[in-house]
């Protein structure tokens, strides 16, 4: 039996006609299309529903032959009688149409109703279809400049350029690159802040990894000078309340690793500043003191590595697991969300790694040195840094120069000067008690609180705490990843090959 009223005058008629159809737009524009179709379920008493080729099997038999019917005949409605039901059709755009199943007798006004709806119904579809397509483009978009990013911080700076040209703007070199912390609903204003302040010359990328952070790339020519007050970050970290702003030195695209984990470490120290921003202090990165005899050391580690030849097509190539272990060693079981693949995959990748390398990675040595390793050969095989050489070794840099083994390339003065800045604060004037031991205890147990604080005789929440105040002491991250657990142990190797300190781990 319809739920339409029965028969009225005229004028009433007319008067509920245009409560509908007011009923009908004010539904359309608070709920959408479902609210629509449930609401003229509800009045007309059957099912009511939009039939396509591609779903058809989930609408009723008949409201299916009567769409078929609809598209064969090229005409806007239709009526299909079945035994006690017939199925009203009105056709909207693209093939589909607006389908209701009535008790026979239907009423009368079951036509007009319907009618009336299927213009809404179709400036609504046609509304959410655009919502869509809008939304496919801004995911396409995010997971392009997700690949820049993971193209630059694996060296591949050609192929970066190339798909980073295409979204605009261009990649900036030199460059300040900035890591902004906040809500993830902010990221937006944030990107819009940065967009605003250098005349959309800033490269902008949500971060794949955490998705508090955005990571932006401003051209060294907009960003603020290496000393002095720096607006872009004050601005960027007045976006909200919360918000938090780290930025890099000034430094070239091909060194992007290392200013995105300046960057962070930088942002590290800001979550204790007033001004909730701050620039990466102490430097340089070991990679940047290491020279050719560092990167010649790093091709002949890495070189199983760069030579390996996956026994089926569909196994892991070199680049691969080069990237695959150079994200895990920066953001551990979290790289799943940057590669895109299932923990498992990430398991199988790493043991992989370990058997070409013959290697542990569960120890911290281990990851020190891989992590060095592919820091000092950011182009990887081919490219540049890479088997063929780097483009800034000195003349006679070669691999007869190169050193045997890692502690060979750690005796270099430079690096062994490197090592004693990096250390200085854990016994200057600032340094906590006991924050030296601190750091060793937590180094020796492969960088892991539990039994760093066993062997100190003190709660893991006062491990973490000693080490949150190292952070802002050294300022450098060690609790989150990127950590700088790595170049510390590398420090402290390189000091007691000086004869400075006792073994590192």
């Amino acid at each position: 039996m319809s739920h339409l009223p029965l028969a009225r005058t005229s004028a009433q008629r007319s008067r509920e006609r245009s409560e509908d159809i007011l009923t009908v737009h004010r539904i359309a524009h608070s709920g959408g299309s479902a609210a629509v179709l449930e609401w003229l379920a509800a009045r007309l008493g059957g099912w009511t529903g939009v039939v396509e080729d591609a779903d058809a099997g989930a609408a009723p038999e008949l409201a299916v032959r009567g769409a078929a019917e609809l598209r064969a005949r090229g005409v806007r409605s239709a009526v299909l009688h079945g035994e006690r039901t017939a199925a009203l059709l009105f056709a909207l755009d693209g093939g589909r149409a607006l389908a209701s199943l009535v008790d026979l007798p239907h009423h009368p006004q079951a036509p007009a109703l319907l009618a009336d709806s299927a213009a809404v119904l179709a400036l609504v579809l046609r509304a959410e279809e655009a919502e869509r397509r809008e939304e496919r483009v801004r995911t396409a978009e995010g997971r392009a400049r997700e690949a820049v990013l993971h193209l630059l911080m694996n060296g591949r700076l050609s192929t970066a350029h190339q798909v980073a040209e295409a979204l605009g703007p261009p990649l900036p070199d030199p460059l300040r690159m900035y890591v902004v912390e906040c809500r993830p609903g902010q990221r937006g204003e944030a990107a819009r802040r940065c967009e605003e302040l250098t005349g959309g010359r800033a490269w902008t990328v949500r971060c794949p990894v955490y998705v508090r952070h955005l990571i932006a790339l401003v051209p060294a020519a907009l960003a603020a000078p290496s000393a002095g007050p720096d607006p872009l970050a004050e601005a960027l970290a007045a976006v909200a309340r919360d918000c938090v702003v780290g930025a890099s030195g000034h430094l070239r695209l091909r060194e992007a690793p290392a200013a995105y984990t300046q960057a962070f470490h930088a942002l590290a120290v800001a979550r204790g500043r007033a001004g909730r921003h701050a620039r990466f202090g102490p430097g340089p990165e070991p990679e940047l003191a290491a020279h050719a005899a560092g990167g010649s050391w790093a091709r002949a580690l890495l070189a199983p590595l760069h030579t390996y030849e996956p026994r089926r097509p569909q196994d892991p190539g070199a680049q691969e697991l080069r990237a695959t272990a150079h994200a895990w060693l920066n953001f551990g079981p979290h790289a799943t969300r940057l590669l895109k693949i299932h923990r498992n995959t990430l398991a199988m990748r790493l043991r992989l790694i370990e058997s070409v390398l013959g290697t542990d990675l569960a120890r911290l040595p281990a990851q020190a040195e891989l992590s060095f390793a592919l820091r000092l050969t950011p182009g990887g095989p081919g490219g540049p840094g890479g088997p063929g050489g780097s483009p800034d070794a000195p003349p006679g840099a070669g691999a007869a120069a190169a050193p045997a083994d890692l502690d060979g390339v750690l005796r270099h003065p430079d690096l062994a000067a490197w090592a004693r800045a990096h250390l200085a604060p854990l016994t200057g004037h600032e340094a906590p008690p006991g924050a030296r031991e601190t750091v060793r205890a937590w180094l020796r147990h492969d960088a892991h609180l539990v039994p760093a604080a066993a062997a100190l005789g003190i709660s893991v929440p006062g491990a973490r705490k000693r080490l949150t105040r190292i952070e802002a002491l050294l300022e450098r991250s060690l609790l989150q990843s990127p950590s700088a657990r790595h170049d510390l142990w590398l420090a402290h190797r390189a000091e007691e090959l000086a004869g400075l300190a006792g073994p590192a781990a």
